[in-house]
């Protein structure tokens, strides 16, 4: 099958030497591109900006700001049979961009935001993506209902959630501990393990939840 996967941060300028990010490193969405490799699969890995060495055998897309994360996206999504959503994309990014470094002066400074495109969210009905759509939940606080919520919302087959707010697990880790939600508010908790086997993990279970949905 091909795999599209998104992975790492965003950067939203707000001058030539400032932006706007988060704590993602890029480490979940890199191992699930690996995994699926491993798997036998075709894929293409969207990522934002990232320390991490490029994965062998992967069509790589590199990009920076959420809109160019989001034309990739549609760019290639029909080409795809999975499309895993694991990059953090930014939420909001600066309404204007200044051509020059804004100088520290006043006590206080006020910066505009407007919300960036929603890409999980685009993914049905803008793009028409017809394929196993899974998105990514990184939560502070009510983990499964806000996952469950995503899910139903964006039209997705599976929802990987996590709980960011425990030391150890997700942002800025080698290791992860997930929930997996899925149609008809069903959740299966994993226990936590390092993204590499989370991931390889993953790639499994989308296969084999692909081939009970497609028996031969």
């Amino acid at each position: 099958m091909r795999f599209l996967i998104t992975a790492g941060p965003t950067h939203e300028p707000i001058d030539p030497v400032r932006y706007l990010t988060n704590r993602s490193s890029g480490k979940m969405g890199y191992a699930l591109a690996a995994a699926a490799r491993e798997a036998g699969h075709a894929v293409t890995l969207i990522s934002g900006p990232t320390n991490l060495p490029q994965p062998a055998g992967v069509n790589f897309v590199p990009v920076e700001t959420a809109k160019q994360m989001f034309d990739a996206v549609a760019g290639v999504i029909q080409a795809h049979d999975v499309a895993v959503f694991s990059a953090a994309v930014a939420d909001y990014t600066p309404a204007e961009v200044s051509a020059d470094k804004i100088k520290k002066s006043a006590d206080q400074f006020a910066l505009a935001l407007e919300k960036t495109a929603d890409i999980l969210g685009s993914a049905r009905v803008q793009f028409g993506f017809g394929g196993f759509l899974v998105g990514f939940a990184a939560e502070t606080r009510n983990l499964i209902a806000e996952a469950q919520s995503k899910l139903h919302r964006k039209a997705c087959d599976l929802v990987v959630a996590n709980d960011v707010s425990k030391p150890g697990s997700g942002f800025d880790s080698d290791e992860n501990e997930v929930t997996l939600c899925l149609p008809g508010g069903r959740s299966v908790p994993l226990p936590k393990m390092s993204k590499t086997a989370l991931a390889a993990r993953l790639v499994k279970f989308i296969d084999e939840r692909i081939a009970a949905q497609n028996p031969r």
